[in-house]
């Protein structure tokens, strides 16, 4: 049975910190797809790099970005599951009692605000509860991101599973940061990589010891021979 492999980027598929593609990882990911199983990102970056990734590296034209939410299937396809005015909203009032806060210079969002991380996230976090606000401020150690509330990876990843048309018994997360949790909570199988902390080791079906690029080349091998069980 074909499988979704539903990949992180940065920490994941990147190697030495620098966000260079892991090229050996890209290469096991599309004989995955000569194989007949699906490839798409799942990234705390835009939808729009995560489908430019796919289309050069020859994966699935497809991913999931923003944290969750925006969907890129197309050139002028996003479906987005997230607000930027909310999210807006809600670095202002961040902004207002924490003035270094500031926006991170990213490629331009469509549903999320990407912030730096120079300030305490959980003294911001206590802030936007105590003003009412519901959205979900997360950190994936390249930046801290403010998203609507309900938007996670694994709302988006579910998202995709449903435009896809595949079930989440034969979906396959791999990624190694806090914000992949949420996707690791809706596919039937995760990988946490060698470089993942342990609260994120824990809640993965299966761990590798290597990191980074190396480590999804282990989970494809570890995983190799269950494929047709999964």
């Amino acid at each position: 049975m074909p499988k979704l492999f539903a990949v992180d980027i940065d920490g994941t598929i990147t190697e030495n910190g620098g966000g260079r593609i892991h090229l050996d990882a890209l290469g096991a990911l599309r004989r995955l797809e000569a194989d007949g199983h699906t490839v798409i990102y799942v990234t705390g970056r835009s939808s729009v790099e995560g489908f430019i990734l796919a289309v050069f590296g020859g994966t699935t034209p497809f991913a999931v970005g923003e944290n969750g939410g925006c969907i890129t299937s197309g050139p002028d396809t996003h479906t987005k599951i997230g607000s930027m005015s909310e999210c807006m909203e809600a670095f202002e009032m961040i902004q207002e009692d924490i003035p270094e806060a500031r926006q991170k210079h990213v490629f331009p969002r469509m549903t999320e605000v990407v912030l730096e991380r120079t300030f305490d996230i959980d003294a911001a976090r206590r802030l936007l509860a105590g003003r009412g606000s519901r959205v979900r401020l997360s950190d994936s150690q390249f930046a801290y991101h403010v998203n609507s509330p309900g938007v996670d990876k694994g709302a988006g990843l579910a998202r995709a599973m449903q435009m896809l048309a595949v079930d989440p018994s034969d979906t396959i997360a791999i990624g190694d940061s806090a914000t992949d949790i949420p996707m690791f909570d809706v596919a039937g199988t995760s990988v946490a990589l060698g470089n993942a902390s342990a609260e994120v080791r824990t809640e993965a079906t299966m761990t590798v010891s290597s990191d980074s690029g190396y480590g999804v080349l282990e989970a494809l091998d570890k995983l190799a021979p269950r494929l047709s069980d999964l």
